[in-house]
Parts: structure tokens; sequence; C-alpha cells
């Protein structure tokens, strides 16, 4: 009697079982991009796409996977956290007290053969993403340039890394090419290049570039302009700019100018007293913290004595 009746019910089982709707994985690429295209409302142009799941270093148990959002040259990366069974989506910072919180940056910004002023070891390091044509990182790059050394002549060290915005800026990128040239000849000069850029930025065009950077060129003392001029037409120092945009999309940088203070990201343009605070901030905080700066990884020595190779025996081409 009782037998008949456990089938029976045991069959209802299994048939709710069959027409429940299966239960979906954010580890399944398409799923992943379907939920993040409903959930930002993104428009049908724009690219999605899934990077393969990795292990999420600051919380175990669930798995870091990144979404590449794009459209043409430009893209933005977004940083989720799926639990291991696929149910559950975390986004947010997660923060380890035994740890500086501003580590995952640090660890990810790579400062060796890059240009930098001021002091070798010091307590507050400021790297900055720039456009060379943006017009708010020039007017970020005028701010640093009058006020950081000299107010913290020992007490900061400034990197540069170019990103450039293709999409809104057509001669970013050659000019990037053209200021990784210099640093490669002359690292010194790269700074006297730098401020030209940018205080010509509003005369400078696609074509003109290679123009107003060989006017530049012509007086700077030791630098050989044939020999810039061979590296940027053979655009000798592109990887070097393709590696630092690959940086900024591992930092998920979605615009310049960007600016980290030791780790700590400021997405936009930022005043002087506003930095000054900061940096005061951290020039305090380190005198017990020390888990910042330049003792946080960065390489800030050329251990190669001479990056340029030696200058060809031509005689110099008279410009017109």
């Amino acid at each position: 009697m009782f037998r008949p009746l456990l089938l029976s019910l045991l069959g209802a089982v299994l048939l709710l079982a069959a027409d429940a709707p299966p239960q979906k994985s954010a580890l399944d690429k398409p799923t992943l991009e379907a939920y993040v295209r409903h959930l930002y409302v993104l428009r049908p142009e724009l690219t999605v796409k899934v990077l393969d799941p990795k292990p999420s270093e600051l919380l175990p148990g669930f798995l870091e996977v990144r979404v590449r959002i794009s459209q043409g040259n430009a893209s933005q990366d977004l940083a989720l956290l799926v639990s291991k069974d696929g149910k559950r989506i975390l986004q947010g910072n997660v923060y380890d007290v035994n740890n500086n919180p501003f580590k995952p940056e640090l660890d990810k910004l790579k400062t060796q053969f890059q240009p930098a002023l001021g002091t070798s070891g010091a307590p507050v390091v400021l790297v900055v993403f720039s456009d060379l044509q943006c017009p708010h990182c020039k007017e970020e790059a005028n701010m640093l340039r009058q006020n950081l050394i000299a107010a913290y002549p020992k007490e900061v060290r400034l990197y540069f890394k170019d990103y450039p915005i293709e999409s809104l800026h057509p001669w970013a990128r050659p000019a990037a090419i053209a200021g990784r040239c210099v640093f490669k000849q002359q690292p010194d000069d790269f700074w006297g290049f730098h401020d030209y850029v940018f205080g010509h930025q509003e005369t400078i065009s696609l074509d003109t570039l290679k123009n107003n950077v060989m006017e530049w060129a012509k007086g700077v003392k030791d630098l050989d302009a044939l020999q810039l001029g061979q590296c940027m037409d053979t655009k000798a120092t592109d990887a070097e700019v393709e590696a630092e945009i690959a940086e900024a999309r591992t930092l998920d940088i979605n615009g310049t100018p960007t600016l980290f203070i030791n780790g700590r990201r400021i997405p936009n343009s930022i005043d002087w007293q506003n930095l000054k605070l900061i940096i005061d901030s951290e020039i305090e905080y380190q005198k017990t913290a020390k888990n910042a700066g330049d003792d946080c990884g960065c390489e800030v020595k050329l251990p190669v004595p001479d990056l340029a190779p030696a200058a060809p025996a031509i005689s110099p081409i008279k410009k017109k």
C-alpha cells in the first residue's frame, strides 16, 4: 500500500524537477555577458568580452572575472568576483588590514625605465597616466611641474606614463612614441619634451607633430635629431607605449589624467591644495607604516649605463 504511494510521490518530485528551469552560472561566459548587459543597460553597439576567471587573491572561495567593454579603440575593464559555484557576483573593494589598502594597485604599477622627477627612495611616489593631447592632462601637468618638486624636494618621486586615448586624440600615440624616443636616447631631456608638447598642444596636429618635435630638438644640446626622427618614423618605441596602455587597462583606468599617490587612485584632475593635503598625510603616515613609496617594489634606477645606441657617424642635417 505504501510502496505505490511512495513511488507516486517520487514521480511527482522528478516531474517537478524536470520542469524547473536550469540553474544559471556566472562562470558561463554568455550568461555573464547577458547579465552584465542587463545590469548596466549597455547599448548593443558596445562589445562585451568575458575573460577567463582566475582565483581571487583577496577573497578565498571566489574567482576574479574581468569583463571588457569596448567600442572601437576605447575600452574599459569591469572587475567582478564570482563564487566558485557561479551563483553569486560581487563588485566592490576588499581590504586586508595587514597590508596597505592600495597594495593591489602598487603591485601593478611598474616604474622601472620610466621618466621620473624627485628623490629616489622618497616616502611618497606619484605615478601619472597622461595623454599628451588631453587638455585636462595639460592643466594637471602644469600644476605638478610648477609646485611638486619646489614644495617637496626630497619627499616625493614623480613618474610619467603614457595612456593615449586614441579614439579622442589622433596624435596622442605618435607623441607618446616620440616621447619614449627622447627618453631612450637622453632620459633627462624627456621633461623638456613633455613641457614643450603640452605648451604647444593647441597648435600641434597629426600632420605637424614631427615638425614640431624636430623644431624643439634643434635647441636641445645633447639630443641627436637625426636619430630621434628615425625613431619616430619607424615607431621604434611603440611596443613600450603599448605596454603602458596594457598596464593602464589592468589598473582599470578609464580616463586621463589618472594619478596614483602611493597607490591611492585620483581618477580626475586635482588642484594643488587638495594634492598637497594627500601628500602631507602620506608623509606623516609613512613615518610609521613604511609600506608604500619607492620601497614598495618600485624600481627607480636605470641599471643599464646607456640605453641609447651609438650615434651614426653622419653629419647633422640642417633643418629648414
